[in-house]
């Protein structure tokens, strides 16, 4: 089987990826790295030509330059969904987020909701898969966690108001990889459903990150901020980092906690549920080699065009 994956170089494309190739797929990688735009209309057409089906996994969490939520979310999507349509695309998988919805706090949820709207409005056999935090070697959880826990005595949390714990549960992007590949070969119960994607384990975000610092070997003062402060947080790590510490949009989905979808999903069937628990071991198993933030981490410290892209 014949199938494009856009954002292949990111974290959740390059997983399907490999997953696809092992499973003996003739895969189709789309990327900037690869030298497509997700706005390229003839490129992605081109990329598209004999393909069964789409996996559509490009995304960005935040804003620099002209990647922008709109014209990669947005506009991205409808081209991407324009192009599979012209080139006989049977099927079209999009990754959009847990709380996606057109009343979101950020940008970044209200886009992912209209990139659903194109998707679900399209004349292909779709389906919209709402994950929530995804988690592996790589990622943009536990790489960035380990790499504060070694630079920095204090770590910011969200701070609790009353009894309210903001929860995760978080997702092996091995097991995101499973579920996407089902609906790229075209399981009949993912055909044209929206489906919430969650970890086998709900636990309060705090106990979450606690637990990678055990792992990491480190103890950090916890110091909690306010849901502003968190915000503002990120809005700083933006303009001063390569890859953010903590993203804007990052600060709004850990404000709100990742469990609960919004609006209304349905369940993933059991046998494709994900099922790797977010244990020592798994934790482990997806740290980057120990070490700090440094001087290549920091934006003023690039050269020009050296970021920007979309995975």
């Amino acid at each position: 089987m014949r199938v494009a994956v856009t954002g292949a170089s990111g974290f959740v494309g390059s997983a399907l990826v490999e997953r696809l190739r092992a499973a003996g797929h003739d895969v189709v990688p789309v990327s900037r790295r690869h030298g497509i735009d997700v706005q390229d209309a003839a490129a992605l057409h081109a990329a598209f030509e004999g393909c069964e089906a789409v996996a559509h996994c490009a995304g960005i969490n935040r804003e620099i330059g002209r990647q922008t939520y709109q014209r990669v979310h947005v506009d991205g999507t409808r081209a991407v969904v324009a192009a599979a349509e012209a080139a006989g695309v049977e099927r079209l998988v999009f990754v959009s987020f847990l709380r996606a919805r057109p009343d979101g706090p950020a940008a970044y949820h209200r886009s992912k909701w209209q990139g659903e709207i194109i998707v679900r409005g399209s004349s292909l056999d779709w389906t919209v898969l709402k994950p929530g935090v995804i988690h592996g070697r790589g990622d943009h959880m536990l790489d960035h966690l380990s790499r504060a826990f070694h630079a920095f005595p204090v770590f910011a949390t969200v701070g609790i108001r009353g009894r309210a714990q903001r929860r995760v549960a978080p997702i092996a992007v091995r097991d995101m990889a499973r579920v996407l590949e089902a609906a790229v070969i075209g399981d009949p119960r993912l055909s044209r459903r929206t489906l919430a994607v969650l970890g086998p384990e709900t636990l309060p975000l705090d106990v979450a990150v606690r637990r990678v610092a055990d792992v990491v070997g480190r103890r950090p003062w916890f110091v909690p901020l306010a849901t502003r402060a968190m915000v503002a947080f990120g809005w700083l790590t933006e303009r001063v980092m390569r890859v953010p510490l903590l993203a804007v949009a990052q600060a709004h989905i850990l404000i709100e906690g990742v469990t609960d979808v919004a609006p209304d999903a349905e369940a993933l069937p059991d046998d494709l549920a994900p099922t790797t628990p977010f244990s020592v071991a798994v934790i482990r198993a997806g740290l980057p080699e120990p070490g700090g933030f440094g001087r290549a981490d920091l934006r003023c410290c690039l050269s020009r065009g050296a970021d920007g892209g979309v995975a």
